[in-house]
């Protein structure tokens, strides 16, 4: 079969213009043939802004994802492998998805899970959200929700 990624991207793109929001996507930028403007990427990806009015000729394909924007003034063409599309959300909101990975992109990293996380001795388990772990007990009040934690990049 072929990849869902695409067609979620497509998805969730539509959806979020529907509902009058602003669609941005996080993109891994260290991903094979990712074509970004210099000094756009922190942490080794970037968020891009990916409404009509901020780009020319956007192209939602099943390869990749292809647009001309404007930084700092002037037109970079733009060409970012579907492999590397982490994330679509709504700027406004944050409501959105978050990519699964698929046979079909082989060279990107295997999903993490709660499990691998806590088994890690390299990472310290206070730093795993409580929506990570098993459900607390129901004597213990639910965490308090966080606002979105990804940031832009203009």
């Amino acid at each position: 079969m072929t990849p869902q990624r695409p067609y979620l991207v497509r998805a969730m793109v539509a959806w979020i213009v529907d509902n009058g929001m602003t669609p941005h996507l996080l993109v891994d930028a260290t991903q094979p043939n990712v074509h970004i403007p210099p000094g756009t990427a922190q942490d080794g990806k970037v968020v891009l802004n990916i409404a009509a009015r901020a780009t020319q000729g956007l192209d939602l394909g099943d390869d990749a994802i292809t647009f001309s924007a404007r930084f700092n003034g002037v037109s970079q063409s733009l060409y970012l492998p579907m492999a590397a599309v982490l994330a679509v959300y709504a700027r406004e909101t944050g409501a959105g998805m978050g990519m699964p990975p698929e046979p079909a992109y082989s060279n990107e990293p295997p999903a993490i899970t709660a499990a691998d996380i806590a088994r890690s001795e390299s990472i310290d388990e206070s730093s795993v959200t409580a929506s990570e772990t098993d459900t607390p007990p129901d004597d213990t009040p639910p965490a308090p929700k966080r606002g979105a934690h990804l940031r832009i990049v203009k």
